[in-house]
């Protein structure tokens, strides 16, 4: 598959990660949120490259350029032995409280 460079005057985001999804925005064009490719590779603080369809149209230079990451990689429950929680009502009517629930995960075994 083709790839393309994008190189940007200030630093990227830090939290950008091989596998996140790359998107443009072209003001020019109208409110259009297109997706780019898959970045394969954060290449500098300034440039990344992504793999794109063979059908991408380029973004211009206006384009505002972002990205999501894949959920399914990047979900994360509660890990540990302990967990300590502490509810406050700071109002001075009552309140009700319905339910509280967590998901934990045991971290090792």
């Amino acid at each position: 598959m083709p790839s393309l460079t994008l190189t940007f005057a200030n630093k990227i985001n830090e939290s950008l990660q091989v596998g996140d999804t790359a998107y443009c925005l072209d003001s020019a064009v109208g409110s259009v949120v297109r997706e780019l490719g898959v970045i394969t590779s954060p290449l500098s603080t300034t440039q990344i490259q992504i793999t794109v369809a063979s059908t991408l149209v380029l973004p211009i230079a206006s384009s505002f350029i972002f990205f999501s990451k894949d959920n399914k990689a990047n979900l994360s429950s509660l890990v540990g032995y302990y967990a300590e929680v502490e509810l406050t009502n700071d109002s001075t009517s009552s309140a009700e409280l319905f339910t509280v629930s967590a998901e934990m995960v045991e971290s090792s075994k």
